[in-house]
């Protein structure tokens, strides 16, 4: 499937016109891996012969389609998949013109591509998977393998060394014994075994020097690799580091650092041993150049193990308010190494954004207090049942804080701090006591907690753009939208804990919103957002951001729509235009669930409904929020409104809502009854202009509904709207304020210089009706 992973990459608009209607790219995508396996150039558009192999291949993808949808738990996607199965049907009577489609769009994604000179971005949300996390480990292990058996090769020379020193020790003991007698004439055949004594002295002295080269040499090339499995072992634990940075958006994180710390000790006690070999040869070679060297090298090879071992295991919340608690666990990857006695006290402080900077510069410990930490120190103590060393924080508090000078518009909720973590430990096998130090992951310091929402913006954003090993905490102004929106996607799923993503015709909408560009209909994906459009200037004719607009969605969701969201019954972010598309030919009573485009945390519904002339029009139930559903689940207020009765594109709402629907309450004992509350729309009447929708002669409407006034408050607490008209009165353009009602007006009804209201759509507002396609 190498080709349709690459083609991903190109356009939005390439790839909309890359595939015709009647070979849709959702083909495509989903049987990529077996439309590349067959051989379509084998076969032949003008040989009759073929036909029926080109018919099976036919037969086959509406197999594979229908397969698909059968198994799909998104019942929109499952319609879809069903719907184009049956469109497939079209090349039944001319087979061979399927392949010759097929053959063409393989050909021209093939030129695409090969007229790409870049290759394609890198996801913003980089993922590390299962298999590839293993693979690291499983090198990591090979490489500390690799490097034990090069010390018990060094351990070999050495001893070789040995036992050949003390053999020639010996045989110079018998050389001199010979020699003397020699000299004193005792034994005639003492000239002939003095030779045999030094040739083998001779001997051994050589084979001795070619060994403690060897030894040398395997020194070097130990502690080279020493230095590239560390490199590796750094680098993982950066990655580890990034990965915990990046779950803050919703990206996998698998947290266990069992097996980084198995990798640390083991590098460790390499390290120690290749320093205890080069001690004892340089006491045969005190002084030379090789043996200082290698001292060096290992000495600062065990400073960055002994320094980079220290973790932030939990984070501490990166929005914390003033005066509340909260904890963070610190992790010391060499806790079995630490060195009995005093026990290791790891003492917490809080540090600006400048101090960070400087830290990563000089290395030492800001002495100007920003902030006064309560319960800010705590010992290293070792779990022997899980083999780990953690001093854990449980209550601490900033009970202040020092702000910054800040520049032009900034707030309180853009300024980052973070928590220094430091402390002085003692490794076994090593002489002197070292300096050890980590920084918490970037924190916003709130006072109240009306700022959350906006301190959590700062938080996303750093997270999400931030580059890996930048300076602290820089991050740019500016991104592409396809960054962008893989965040907001990861973050929806993330909160919502949902496996199903935002689409395409959501995310296009996003940005339309996020740049004002209600009509624009062409790729956002290169477009740069800036810092103040996410969360800093209030979206145009409102009072919020965008991220505060996003985030009140991801709450409501979350709360009380999870389930629906991921069964696909919500279709979630759409605009008008697309909107009045995708329903412009639906028969009265079709709705789809939407979220609110002008109300923080709302979701409304959107549905055909029949105008007084005989046409129809879109209508927008004022929004539920969460207050709303709370009282009544939203399953149950669907079943009440019987203007609605079939969820987009024509599925009946009691067949797929119906385990939404709670069960009636049961009458009170003691003699009361039992009352309920229930959703009610408010119909009215729709002026006679004539309406740009014809309404389908199969659908009989009631074209003649009058306005209905609920009896009494549906909220006791809220003022009553007192009339200044009479009910039957008509009264263009003014509606009704019940909380639960839409206005009856259709956009027909007003003069045409106004513009349409919010909550109604008609055909002829709208210019351009090819910016959304929808499949048939």
């Amino acid at each position: 499937m190498a080709q349709w992973e690459q083609v991903q990459y190109l356009s939005t608009q390439t790839l909309s016109e890359l595939y015709p209607p009647t070979f849709p790219m959702d083909v495509r995508c989903y049987l990529a891996n077996w439309i590349e396996e067959q051989c379509w150039d084998e076969i032949m558009l003008d040989s009759p012969e073929h036909e029926a192999r080109a018919l099976s291949l036919l037969d086959q993808i509406i197999s594979f389609l229908q397969a698909i949808a059968q198994d799909n738990p998104n019942v929109v996607e499952r319609m879809r998949l069903q719907h184009i199965s049956r469109n497939m049907n079209v090349y039944r009577s001319h087979p061979l013109q399927l392949v010759k489609t097929v053959q063409e769009i393989l050909k021209k994604e093939r030129i695409l591509l090969s007229q790409t000179v870049h290759p394609p971005a890198p996801s913003p949300l980089p993922e590390m998977s299962m298999p590839l996390v293993g693979a690291q480990r499983d090198a990591g292990n090979r490489d500390v393998d690799l490097l034990v058996l090069k010390v018990l090769e060094i351990q070999n020379c050495r001893q070789q060394i040995h036992q050949l020193q003390e053999e020639l020790n010996w045989e110079r003991e018998n050389f001199e014994s010979v020699q003397v007698s020699q000299s004193n004439g005792l034994d005639p055949k003492t000239s002939e075994q003095v030779n045999k004594l030094q040739n083998h002295i001779q001997q051994l002295e050589f084979n001795g020097q070619v060994i403690a080269k060897k030894r040398v040499q395997l020194l070097q090339e130990a502690v080279v690799s020493l230095e590239q499995c560390q490199s590796r072992l750094i680098h993982r634990i950066k990655s580890w580091r990034r990965e915990q940075h990046l779950a803050t958006i919703g990206a996998p994180f698998d947290d266990n650092l069992g097996p980084l710390q198995t990798w640390c000790e083991q590098l460790l006690g390499v390290n120690v041993k290749l320093r205890q070999e080069v001690i004892i040869m340089g006491r045969d070679w005190a002084g030379a150049e090789p043996i200082t060297e290698l001292q060096e090298r290992l000495g600062l090879l065990l400073q960055t193990l002994i320094q980079s071992s220290l973790m932030v295991d939990k984070q501490p919340p990166q929005v914390i308010k003033t005066q509340s608690k909260f904890s963070t666990t610190v992790r010391y990857l060499l806790g079995e190494k630490v060195a009995p006695g005093k026990p290791v006290l790891l003492k917490a402080q809080i540090i600006t954004e400048a101090q960070a900077r400087n830290l990563g510069q000089l290395g030492t410990i800001p002495t100007e207090n920003v902030g006064e930490l309560i319960n800010n120190t705590a010992i290293l103590e070792h779990n022997t049942s899980t083999k780990s060393t953690c001093a854990t924080f449980r209550n601490m508090s900033i009970k202040k804080i020092k702000r910054a000078d800040r520049k032009g518009s900034e707030s309180v909720t853009e300024e980052k701090f973070a928590l220094l973590f430091s402390t002085e430990i003692s490794i076994t096998g090593c002489d002197t006591p070292y300096r050890i130090q980590m920084i918490s992951l970037p924190i916003v310091v709130i006072v109240h907690g009306s700022q959350d929402n906006n301190a959590l913006a700062t938080i996303i954003w750093d997270c999400a753009f931030s580059e890996p090993d930048r300076i602290p905490f820089v991050v740019p102004e500016r991104v592409p939208w396809k960054q962008m929106c893989a965040t907001l996607d990861s973050k929806f799923r993330s909160e919502v804990q949902t496996q199903r993503s935002l689409d395409r015709y959501n995310q296009h909408f996003l940005a339309q919103k996020i740049f004002d560009k209600p009509d624009f209909s062409g790729d956002f994906s290169n477009m740069l957002v800036s810092w103040a459009q996410f969360n800093k200037e209030v979206l145009p004719g409102r009072s919020f951001t965008f991220w505060q607009w996003f985030d009140g969605v991801m709450e409501l969701t979350k709360k009380h729509l999870k389930s629906y969201w991921s069964d696909g019954l919500i279709f979630g972010f759409i605009g008008k235009q697309h909107l009045h598309l995708i329903l412009q030919d639906r028969p009265n009573g079709t709705f789809l669930l939407r979220f609110s485009d002008s109300e923080i945390g709302g979701i409304t519904i959107a549905y055909v409904a029949p105008t007084e002339n005989g046409g129809r029009k879109i209508q927008n139930i004022q929004p539920f929020t969460k207050k709303d559903l709370e009282i009544r689940c939203l399953g149950d207020r669907i079943r009440d409104i019987e203007l609605i009765t079939h969820v987009y594109p024509d599925l009946p709402k009691n067949d797929f809502f119906k385990k939404y629907y709670t069960d009636d309450p049961l009458p009170y004992s003691h003699g009361y009854i039992g009352v309920s509350i229930q959703t009610k729309v408010v119909a009215g009447e729709s002026a006679s202009s004539p309406s740009s929708i014809v309404p389908r002669s199969e659908t009989p409407q009631d074209t003649h509904i009058r306005p209905q006034y609920p009896s009494g408050p549906l909220y006791p607490n809220l003022p009553q709207f007192q009339p200044h008209y009479p009910p039957d009165m008509e009264v263009p353009g003014v509606p009704y304020p019940d909380p639960l009602s839409i206005s009856p007006f259709s956009v027909s009804d007003m003069a045409p210089n106004n513009p349409a209201p919010e909550n109604e759509m008609e055909l002829e507002d709208f210019l351009d009706p090819d910016i959304y396609k929808m499949p048939q």
